[in-house]
């Protein structure tokens, strides 16, 4: 009887519990649920708003839900918007370029020719100092330097250099440009200094003693390992250039037009549906543009 009951007892523990099991492939879906719903609501529901707002009819007085395409034929039908998306795109060409070469030469300097970990994160960390402040002020700081009677003009002319002020340094394409790259590089300096302290430095030992000079050491190794920090830096600028309108509206006097910027002025004139149809034909520029450096590089390396 005993040996019944120990059996008994042991089937009974051996029973699979009546509980509510989840099935696997839905733990995975369970555990992206609320990082959806956050993006959801707050990304892909103001895109979604954006969108229906572009079709509605407006004037003076107020909008008026409707479903029209006046709003994207004038825009993409003037010629101002056309000539205004080219200057954009002349602004995020040179910004980008001269950010690529700037971030990779600082990050290249802090990832091989310092040697010390401390020394490379407090140098890092001075790079980063002009971040905590805001950009409209880092941005307006250029005025006094670039002024007509700011500190480069009264230099040169007192080094006897110029006769006069240079008038195109402030209020100028130029102005705009150096702002802008001095608002932006550390975005693309970040990334590249990632990606070159994670290279092996056995490979340059190994570049070396195949007979590789210091340039072909550059080129064939540091650069092909560097790109997908390069992307993740091109992205960075790319994006937050195009959507600059401050900058663009400061440092060029109001002489230069932005996409961002009109806009930003259409917005002021309550022309709301008018500025998301802008704002629609601008994220599919810039979603293009970004698929195109995802195309060239594979950032999946980064990750």
């Amino acid at each position: 009887m005993a040996t019944i009951a120990s059996s008994d007892a042991e089937q009974e523990t051996q029973k699979p519990g009546r509980g509510f099991a989840v099935p696997g492939w839905a733990v995975a879906y369970l555990q992206a649920t609320p990082l959806f719903l956050i993006l959801g609501f707050f990304f892909l529901l103001p895109i979604a708003m954006i969108g229906i707002v572009s079709f509605w009819d407006y004037d003076f007085a107020g909008l008026y839900p409707a479903f029209l395409t006046a709003n994207y034929t004038d825009t993409l039908g003037s010629w101002v918007t056309w000539k205004t998306y080219l200057n954009t795109l002349k602004f995020t060409a040179i910004v980008w370029a001269l950010t690529l070469f700037i971030g990779f030469w600082v990050a290249y300097f802090l990832a091989f020719h310092i040697r010390r970990t401390s020394t490379q994160m407090i140098l890092f960390l001075v790079c980063t100092v002009p971040f905590m402040t805001s950009n409209i002020i880092r941005m307006i700081s250029w005025i006094p330097v670039l002024g007509r009677n700011g500190l480069v003009n009264s230099t040169l002319i007192e080094m006897g250099l110029i006769p006069k002020p240079i008038e195109w340094l402030l209020y100028s394409d130029f102005a705009v440009v150096l702002a802008m790259v001095h608002l932006y590089t550390l975005f693309m300096v970040t990334p590249i200094f990632n990606t070159l302290m994670r290279i092996d430095r056995s490979l340059f030992e190994a570049a070396r003693d195949a007979g590789a000079s210091g340039w072909q050491v550059l080129w064939n190794v540091v650069i092909p390992l560097a790109k997908p920090g390069m992307a993740i830096g091109s992205i960075f600028v790319v994006t937050l250039v195009m959507a600059d309108f401050s900058t663009v509206q400061v440092m060029s006097g109001g002489q230069s037009a932005s996409i961002a910027l009109m806009m930003k002025n259409q917005m002021s004139l309550l022309q709301y549906p008018a500025a998301a149809a802008n704002a629609v034909v601008l994220l599919i520029v810039v979603l293009l543009m970004v698929a195109a450096i995802l195309r060239i590089v594979d950032i999946r390396k980064e990750l």
